[in-house]
């Protein structure tokens, strides 16, 4: 398994159990309105400084 493949796994571990702590408190909304934030905002720069 290369290093770059266990990374990927990390990362997607850490993002699902950040889901997780989210539900917990009761965040989820907000959680995932930061996510799409984010996205649109990486989206822009990509587009931006091509």
């Amino acid at each position: 398994m290369s290093i770059n493949k266990i990374r990927s796994a990390l990362y997607k571990s850490a993002k699902i159990l950040g889901d997780v702590n989210a539900a917990k408190n009761g965040t989820l909304g907000k959680r995932m309105a930061r996510r799409a934030a984010g996205k649109a905002t990486g989206k822009l720069f990509r587009n931006l400084f091509k």
